[in-house]
């Protein structure tokens, strides 16, 4: 009987880093230069939520998490780990709980100060998924067509949207949207370190960590913080 104590992270992802790096490439290649709209709408997404237009802003990212959804888990992280279906599912239901926020209004944080922060935070994450995170594979070596971008690539879509749902919710929403967002973050991070790779993806997986660890505190401190100063 085999003795479980002896398997190691890597023991349990079907696929290794150059595969990996070869994913990412075919998505940067089949849809480029769509990748010039999912920014400019993510973009538009935050520049909406800092000046209180919190359904457009809310309902924005809705459409790219199904794409995402699509294009990269269904048609192609699902053919490297049979987990990604339910991965591409748990993006839709992402976008889903977004429409519905954004088309009712529950859970809106209306009455947020853009200068708090918590929000200040949540805008910092959503700029490194719009922005660093795309940086960090032609930066460290890689292909252009490496970089993660928000809208084509999984990391940059949950992050941006991440840091979107801590400026744009409260209560009982701003968590509920926050759970899917921080899980993919959270599983992709242990994958990228259990590849076991230098360059970009030492450094991707340490910046995911991060972005985690201040997600977490920012939604603490949105959460207990009183109203005046959140």
């Amino acid at each position: 009987m085999n003795d479980w104590t002896s398997y190691q992270l890597q023991d349990f992802i079907p696929f290794t880093a150059d595969v990996y790096f070869r994913l990412l490439e075919r998505m940067g290649e089949t849809f480029w230069p769509l990748h010039l709209l999912t920014l400019a709408m993510g973009a538009a997404a935050l520049v909406l939520a800092l000046r209180n237009r919190t359904r457009l802003a809310c309902l924005l990212p809705a459409p790219v998490l199904v794409f995402v959804a699509i294009a990269f888990f269904f048609q192609r992280y699902a053919n490297l780990n049979w987990a990604g279906s339910y991965v591409g599912y748990a993006f839709i239901a992402q976008a889903v709980l977004l429409a519905l926020i954004a088309l009712t209004g529950l859970g809106l944080d209306k009455a947020a100060r853009r200068t708090s922060p918590p929000i200040m935070i949540g805008v910092a994450v959503s700029l490194f998924g719009l922005i660093i995170l795309p940086l960090l594979a032609p930066l460290t070596g890689g292909s252009w067509y490496q970089a993660e971008v928000f809208g084509i690539h999984a990391d940059p879509t949950a992050i941006a949207t991440l840091g979107l749902v801590i400026v744009l919710l409260r209560g009982l929403a701003l968590w509920a949207a926050a759970i899917i967002p921080m899980l993919w973050v959270s599983i992709s991070g242990l994958t990228v370190h259990a590849l076991d790779a230098f360059g970009a993806m030492s450094l991707h997986a340490s910046a995911l960590f991060v972005v985690l660890a201040i997600s977490l505190i920012s939604l603490i401190w949105k959460s207990v913080a009183p109203e005046s100063v959140r």
